[in-house]
């Protein structure tokens, strides 16, 4: 049964065109994954299927009887509700019956409702007809299926009380997710569903997204997750759309394969044109030179056949890329960062309860934990901002850092990027323009305000500024966070063949895949280390609960010292 049927859809953003003649089908119980460079117009699509928008041409038909829900990638907000209120908006004529149900039992419970037993026989009637249709769509389930779908996110009961608009950003994704889960819709449009969740969460969003029997179409750069979660790929690329009937690593095995066989047939084609443009020029100088209209009519029916064919569009192999060339100036000594019983405390809270590990030259380690583990806690520790409660920290000579924070915001937003760029690089304007046009910021772009840029642009931005210092230490907090799979592949690419050393904190599987030497996991305010990747990571954490296994909590020591040594 088709959910979604979408055929030569156009759409025009003022005089740009953003979707060309975009075609795919989706089926009932079907998950899809919507892939593409930022600006492709993955969300004007999603927009466009959820009716937020019409097309300019083409037809886009959603099942006559399909609920539709939406999660934005910038969640609305919702005045004057409470985070339970948002929870369980499917189910207002649910809680508007449980309402009226608690208004009967109080008038019922009313001294003066025994005095009329004609009165409280129509209540109770009322009230019966009320509790049947409760019962009926699920209200006595409603409560534990909200708190399943809450917890399975991370949202814990006491924030349903709180106001859904005191939420940071990343509280009210969280939130509009689940609340869209909970509805189960039969079609989930999700635009980056896993921004802003940890591991734990995003991984029982996989499972709860591989069990769900409608039909989702996800937009989404996390390559690990639409491997485990989609069996379809729709691509949009220069506002056509290709669909691949596959996972992410299928998908790519498959464009590669498709590319190459549209780059021979291209080159095919520029021969046979070549020659047949050569023929037409030869005929036409017979023509000349003999004065026979033969060879003109030759001629003019081979150009007419040469108009009338089909040109194949020259496959787009080798786009332009942001250019992260990562070089140390200066090599540090072979101990980088030295921990040894490391203990910090917030209040009675323990965030780091006595961890150890070293970090040597040229290692890349990725540090993992649940939100509020203590991960940023321990990058302040190393970076100098913050003092341990006990232990000792301990930074290598000639350790020179470079730091990438998750969230920074620019001191003037208002401030153009040249600007920007120029102030905090120290570079005159022509050298600036070129080193950002090395990080695809062209022409009248570079005078964008920063509070404009997007959350991919003002990390590319930033990350220019960050190769321009060229540290020996990189320290990264969630660098792939909203970057195309295009920039995340560059990105990589550079971090690879990085040859200083490099701690990150990242939720990114594909990238702890790509790059991880070892795994520093926080978990309870202990730090855990892996060898590996994240698979191998999954592979002996299986391996160490059937073992029975668990890590030793570390009495904390003295209260410690950060010191930066100069003789290692």
């Amino acid at each position: 049964m088709l959910t979604i049927n979408c055929q030569n859809v156009r759409k025009y953003n003022a005089a740009r065109l953003v979707l060309d003649g975009v075609t795919f089908e989706l089926r009932h119980g079907e998950k899809a994954g919507l892939i593409g460079r930022n600006g492709s117009g993955k969300t004007t699509l999603l927009r466009l299927i959820a009716k937020q928008d019409a097309p300019d041409e083409g037809q886009l038909a959603v099942r006559k009887d399909a609920k539709v829900g939406y999660l934005e990638q910038i969640p609305a907000d919702s005045a004057h509700r409470t985070v339970y209120d948002v929870l369980a908006l499917g189910y207002e004529e649910l809680l508007n019956c449980r309402a009226e149900m608690t208004e009967l039992e109080r008038r019922m419970a009313e001294p003066s409702a025994g005095d009329d037993p004609a009165r409280l026989e129509t209540l109770l009637r009322q009230y019966s007809t009320l509790q049947e249709r409760f019962e009926r769509e699920g209200g006595y389930e409603l409560d534990a299926h909200i708190d399943q779908v809450a917890g399975g996110l991370r949202i814990g009961r006491d924030w349903y009380e709180r106001d859904y608009a005191s939420l940071s950003g990343g509280e009210k994704t969280k939130a509009a997710l689940a609340s869209q889960l909970i509805r189960k819709p039969d079609l989930l449009l999700l635009d980056e569903p896993t921004n802003h969740l940890d591991m734990g969460s995003v991984e029982w969003l996989e499972e709860f997204l591989l069990k769900y029997d409608g039909a989702c179409l996800i937009v989404s750069h996390d390559r690990y997750f639409l491997d485990r979660v989609v069996t379809k790929i729709v691509e949009l690329e220069d506002g056509e759309s290709l669909v691949f009937h596959r996972n992410y690593t299928g998908y790519m095995k498959e464009k590669e394969a498709l590319l190459l066989r549209q780059f021979a047939d291209y080159q095919e084609q520029r021969k046979k044109i070549k020659k047949m443009r050569e023929t037409i020029k030869q005929l036409m100088e017979w023509g000349r030179i003999g004065d026979n209209g033969k060879f003109f009519r030759r001629a003019a029916s081979m150009q007419k056949a040469l108009d009338r064919m089909e040109k194949v569009k020259r496959p787009a192999i080798d786009r332009k890329e942001a250019e992260f060339e990562l070089r140390p100036t200066n090599r540090s000594g072979k101990q980088v960062v030295v921990l040894e019983d490391v203990v910090k405390r917030y209040g009675e809270a323990d965030i780091l309860g006595g961890a150890s590990a070293h970090l040597e030259y040229g290692d890349k380690v990725m540090l993992i934990g649940d939100n509020g583990a203590g991960k940023s806690t321990l990058l302040r520790l190393i970076l100098g901002e913050e003092e341990a409660d006990g232990g000792e920290l301990r930074l290598g000579s000639r350790v020179e850092i470079g730091y990438l924070a998750q969230q920074q915001a620019p001191d003037d937003s208002k401030q153009p990027m040249l600007d920007y760029f120029r102030r905090e690089a120290g570079l005159e304007e022509g050298e600036a323009r070129s080193c950002l046009a090395a990080y695809l910021f062209y022409g009248a772009e570079v005078f964008k305000p920063v509070g404009l840029l997007s959350g991919g642009e003002w990390t590319r931005l930033r990350l220019a500024l960050l190769v321009l210092r060229r540290p020996n230490l990189l320290v990264l907090d969630e660098p792939t966070n909203h970057m195309d799979i295009a920039s995340r592949e560059a990105l990589e690419e550079a971090l690879e063949e990085y040859p200083g050393t490099i701690l990150a904190v990242t939720h990114d599987r594909y990238l702890i895949n790509r790059l991880a030497r070892k795994i520093w996991e926080l978990d309870a305010g202990r730090l855990t280390i892996y060898l590996g990747g994240f698979d191998d990571y999954r592979a002996e954490k299986r391996r160490r609960r059937s073992a029975g296994s668990v890590p030793t909590p570390v009495t904390p020591p003295a209260r410690g010292r950060r010191t930066s040594s100069s003789e290692e």
